[in-house]
């Protein structure tokens, strides 16, 4: 595994004597062991470099990193024991490295620390399963950071003075709750006797003598995909300390490296026999490639280039959206955008250091009961790094970060992250996304667009990273959207329903308006289709009892399963591989010919809006057309960007390297296909002017359903790409014949009884 370094800390503590056994069975004890003389030897063997670098003040920080493997080379049963007792072992090694400085003239101004990351295997251990045998002990786990709280100084190294004699007397400070301090003073140390319990003395801190050391805690809680089902993932509180405070922020995963201590639990201010566990960080390692806690092998990376090639690649992916949600009217082409959501497209920087977003954002609006929810939740599970929230049921810090006071019940000010920090470089899915805080939704626009947010509260000044795209789901206020409403016909109409402010609009890649209508034919299909699932599901009493199988464990090992309606999708499990296996390792970058068809399609486009604004006449339609017939779509820089994450997406899920003509084209029929469908224009977008978006003529209407029929008559099912080789000659462009069959397929008159057919419902 790649690693963007390793940060470990130790402020030394002593920590109890343990005993450790190696794995062939000879136990030995620590003391059989010389810590600071092995320490000695090792350091320099293996880090003159390092040393060298600290003596000539090269190095920010005094620190030497050191992976477990070489000191499992040097020595076994060395490294065996750093595992078994880690504060002795990392004392005895800073106390080592300090006297080779010190032996070369060396002047040691800072906390001396010694890194050690890459454990083994076998000390990683779930957060959710920490317990009494691993007190004291150097473990490892994976974990994602939620809280970050204020840095403060602790003292590390006190010195209290004898009232009675004035004699100083050193006390190490290894509780990072409390302050100890002398009980007597201690002759050993040249002190008088006196003790404090008999009231002879008392002893004062002497502030000017204080060792210090930086402080910082931090929340951590397990990976949501390593959180067994219906359990609740771990959590835990960590102590950071020197040059590893101010390294972490909130949303990031890393492999924490630490020691887990107790304390008593207070109740009254009494100690009480229970204990809560407290974790020092020893060390922090941050993978560079994302997705990495999804394992594929060679065999996987096969298959999936084999499927890549296929050339209905992208109805298997759209199928694989929720197969138990029917693809009836406008759900196909939903699902095909939220295919294209799961890979999206490729972040860039600038040379001024300006971010391109790649991250494919998309809104549902529709009325209850049209499955928004499902897909929602389906999509942060088949998502790596997916996370689920209602925008009515989060917490303070909401959907994106919030500065709370008490994190970690010491009156101090921590950064807690919120959904979508929690989701960098992953899917936000957030239902109920109408009713989010006023909070969220002035930083939702931020969010969404630089996916930074920048936090400046109670002394906190953050940017916390939000890299993951949003898939939202938004219900009118009113609880079903009027359809009566003036300018009906426009989507913006429908996005004021829900209440949410429509600059936040802009931000969205893609909106879709589903609407629950009734179509005789559709209902028949859905009311089919939702019996054949109830039947054909397995009770969930019988898999609790263990009579039967969990469904979902008997596709673990597939890559295909057919869905109630026979299509072929692809398994939960082998799709997460494929869209890992992709955004890792497939980055397009757009050719000549793809970039050509964006230009045009956003010049002509502009061209014929700049037309139709020169021709504003009042009418009787009272919209500024010479013929209600005659409207144009504008396009915007930013709905540029849009179709270019679209094409990138388009052609990173078929593994393709270079995103051509072919890529581009479907990206600009998604783009159109959605503002047709829902009748949206860029300026309802940005400056909320109420216009409507090119419709077909009642005679180009009339022209494609004749192509239909004729086609329909002849061979029962018609092939869409047939209807548009007949249209095209016309004078009947594709987007316009594509927006005809929609509508007539929404209305109910046709049907598709598979992908890229459509048939008469009889």
């Amino acid at each position: 595994m790649e690693t963007k370094g390793l940060e470990i800390s130790t402020t030394l503590f002593i920590g109890l004597l343990l005993s450790g056994a190696k794995p062939g069975g000879n136990i030995m004890t620590i003391s059989a062991i010389d810590f600071k003389a092995r320490w000695l030897t090792f350091l320099e063997e293996n880090f003159e470099y390092d040393i060298t670098m600290i003596l000539s003040g090269q190095r920010q920080n005094n620190v030497i990193d050191v992976n477990f493997l070489d000191l499992d080379i040097f020595d076994s049963s060395f490294a065996e024991n750093l595992l078994h007792s880690p504060m002795e072992h990392l004392e005895a090694g800073s106390e080592a490295l300090g006297e080779l400085i010190r032996e070369r003239g060396g002047v040691i101004n800072s906390q001396l620390n010694i890194r050690v990351g890459e454990l083994p295997k076998d000390s990683r251990v779930a957060l959710r399963e920490m317990g009494h045998i691993q007190i004291n002990k150097l473990i490892s786990t994976d974990v994602v950071i939620t809280k970050v709280s204020e840095i403060k100084p602790r003292v590390i190294e006190a010195w209290f003075s004898c009232e009675a004699c004035n004699n100083p007397i050193l006390m190490k400070q290894d509780n990072e709750t409390e302050l100890v301090e002398p009980l007597s003073c201690s002759q050993s140390q040249g002190g008088c006797g006196a003790t404090v319990g008999k009231r002879e003395t008392r002893f004062s801190l002497i502030e000017s003598k204080l060792k210090l050391i930086n402080n910082q805690w931090i929340e951590i809680q397990e990976l949501p995909e390593n959180v067994p089902s219906g359990s609740q993932p771990g959590r835990g509180r960590v102590l950071v300390e020197g040059d590893l405070v101010n390294k972490h922020t909130p949303g990031e995963r890393v492999t924490a490296n630490m020691i887990p201590i107790i304390r008593s639990e207070y109740k009254r201010s009494k100690k009480t026999p229970m204990f809560d566990f407290v974790f020092r960080l020893v060390s922090s390692e941050y993978d560079s490639i994302p997705f990495n806690e999804i394992e594929i092998s060679e065999e996987d990376k096969n298959k999936i280039f084999e499927l890549s090639k296929r050339d209905d690649i992208f109805d298997i992916m759209m199928n694989s959206i929720a197969p138990s949600i029917i693809s009836t009217g406008k759900m196909p082409y939903v699902k095909r955008s939220l295919a294209l959501q799961l890979f999206g497209g490729v972040s860039r920087i600038n040379a001024d250091k300006t971010r391109m977003r790649g991250d494919i954002h998309i809104l549902l609006m529709g009325d209850p009961g049209v499955a928004k929810s499902q897909l929602l939740e389906y999509m942060s599970k088949i998502s790596p790094r997916g996370r689920f929230a209602s925008g009515g049921g989060v917490s303070k810090a909401g959907l994106t970060a919030a500065v709370v006071r008490d994190a970690f019940n010491e009156g101090r000010f921590s950064l807690e992250a919120g959904i979508m920090p929690l989701s960098d470089r992953g899917l936000a899915s957030i239902d109920e996304f109408d009713k989010i805080s006023t909070e969220d939704k002035n930083v939702m626009h931020p969010a969404m667009e630089q996916q930074k947010i920048h936090i400046s509260k109670g002394g906190l000044t953050a940017t916390v990273p939000a890299r993951c795209a949003v898939l939202a789901a938004a219900n009118p206020e009113s609880g079903k959207f009027d359809f009566m409403h003036d300018n009906a016909m426009s989507s913006m109409a429908y996005f004021k329903q829900t209440g949410l402010p429509a600059p936040l609009a802009s931000r969205f890649d893609i909106i879709w308006l589903l609407r629950d209508e009734v179509h005789s034919h559709a209902d028949e299909s859905i009311a089919l289709h939702i019996l054949k699932n109830r039947t054909q599901a397995v009770s969930e009493h019988m898999i609790e009892d263990g009579l039967v199988m969990d469904p979902s464990d008997e596709e673990e090992s597939l890559i295909f399963a057919t869905s109630t309606d026979n299509k072929e999708y692809l398994t939960h499990n082998f799709l997460r591989k494929y869209i890992a296996y992709a955004k890792n390792n497939i980055f397009p970058e757009l050719d000549k010919g793809a970039m050509d068809l964006i230009k045009n399609y956003y010049t002509d486009t502009r061209k014929k809006f700049k037309e139709f604004e020169k021709m504003i006449v009042n009418t009787e339609y009272g919209t500024g057309r010479k013929n209600k017939d005659e409207q144009a779509v504008p396009v915007t820089p930013r709905a540029i960007e849009s179709v270019i994450r679209l094409t990138e997406a388009h052609a990173r899920l078929h593994l393709r390297t270079t995103a051509s003509k072919i890529d581009a084209k479907t990206a600009i029929a998604i783009h159109k296909h959605w503002m047709a469908e829902e009748d949206i224009s860029e300026r309802d977008l940005h400056n909320q002017v109420m216009l409507t978006s090119k419709s077909p003529s009642n005679r180009t209407r009339a022209m494609v359903r004749e192509t239909i029929k004729n086609l329909h008559s002849e061979m029962g099912e018609v092939e869409i790409s047939k209807i548009f080789e007949i249209c095209e000659p016309k004078g009947i462009p594709i987007d316009v014949a594509s927006e005809v069959i929609s509508k007539m397929q929404t209305s109910g008159e046709l049907f598709s009884p598979k992908p890229g057919y459509v048939q008469f419902v009889r």
